[in-house]
């Protein structure tokens, strides 16, 4: 089926110039790591870069998200393997902490390493 052009979003006809070019921009910085870079994401795995663990709701309260909003970005995190999850019990109350693994602070230094350059790259400008 066609599809009408009043549907179809136009073409821009000026192209975008790149701050850096694209082999420039490569000998700078690896590539972006779009798990960390989502800003609930980058907040748990920098609050747990600064403390050996922190439970759920320090870190919810920390970041002000809700329970599941929490949930699911730390379950992402947990499945790239960034942190670590250790359930328990205090008394009858679950506690869930968390902490940031070895490769979770590996992917934090790559991740700021590559928005340091990006910063240099925009003020060589």
């Amino acid at each position: 089926m066609a599809r009408s052009s009043a549907l179809t979003k136009p073409r821009s006809k000026r192209a975008a110039s790149p701050a850096v070019a694209p082999d420039q921009a490569a000998a700078r910085a690896p590539d972006l790591d779009r798990l960390i870079h989502e800003r609930v994401r980058l907040g748990i795995v920098s609050a747990l870069a600064v403390n050996p663990s922190l439970t759920f709701i320090e870190l919810k309260r920390l970041m002000k998200i809700t329970d599941g909003n929490l949930s699911v970005h730390a379950r992402k995190l947990e499945e790239a393997g960034y942190l670590t999850c250790h359930k328990s019990f205090d008394g009858r109350v679950p506690r869930t902490e968390f902490s940031l693994t070895a490769g979770g602070r590996r992917a934090l230094e790559r991740y700021l390493d590559h928005m340091e350059a990006l910063i240099r790259a925009a003020r060589e400008r």
